[in-house]
């Protein structure tokens, strides 16, 4: 039985090949929030960093929720996806799954403590790409696309997101899901 192939488009992920051995997309799993003829855009949902976000940003209420690596793009600035609907200029990617929006409203709901962090992730930078070139990479076989839901990608354990996801494609794939982050110490 021949897979159906999953075209780019916001909301769906990519899971890199084990060969694809860059620094920030090397085993990582990310969330595409647009895809257009414009190019791409996204983060890398699957790799937490050793910053909590009140080290990034200290005139936030105590909110301790972790941040993740989102990208080799503008890392120097903070993003956030969220489950929040009442975002004012919140980005829908899918259904139940929002991109950035009003950073007031999210101080607010920090505040109050009425945001979990089951709900919100925040990330240094995201990852982005030109027009057709990420086509080009999915060609190339640099990425294996799938589709996934609002609560996969804001509550699963991070660290396991890439095997998880090759695992749960089928035997194909699954073999992947053990190959080391480094062959060569295999």
């Amino acid at each position: 039985m021949v897979k159906p192939i999953i075209a780019p488009k916001q909301g769906i992920i990519l899971i890199s090949e084990p060969s694809l051995r860059d620094f920030y997309f090397r085993q990582s799993v990310v969330l595409l929030a647009e895809h257009n003829e414009e190019g791409s855009f996204g983060v890398i949902i699957n790799k937490p960093i050793e910053v909590r976000l009140n080290e990034v940003l200290k005139d936030l209420p105590d909110f301790d929720a972790p941040v993740f690596l989102g990208g080799p793009v503008k890392t120097d600035s903070l993003f956030f996806i969220h489950t929040r609907k009442n975002v004012a200029n919140s980005l829908r990617i899918m259904e139940g799954l929002y991109w950035g929006g009003d950073i007031q409203i999210i101080r607010k709901l920090m505040k109050s403590h009425k945001l979990s962090m089951n709900e919100i992730r925040f990330f240094i930078g995201y990852a982005g790409w030109n027009p057709s070139q990420l086509d080009r990479e999915i060609s190339e076989r640099s990425w294996v696309l799938s589709h996934t839901t609002a609560r996969d990608v804001i509550a699963s354990q991070p660290e396991h997101l890439w095997s998880n996801y090759l695992k749960n494609m089928g035997k194909d794939y699954a073999i992947w899901a053990n190959f080391p982050s480094d062959p060569t110490m295999n």
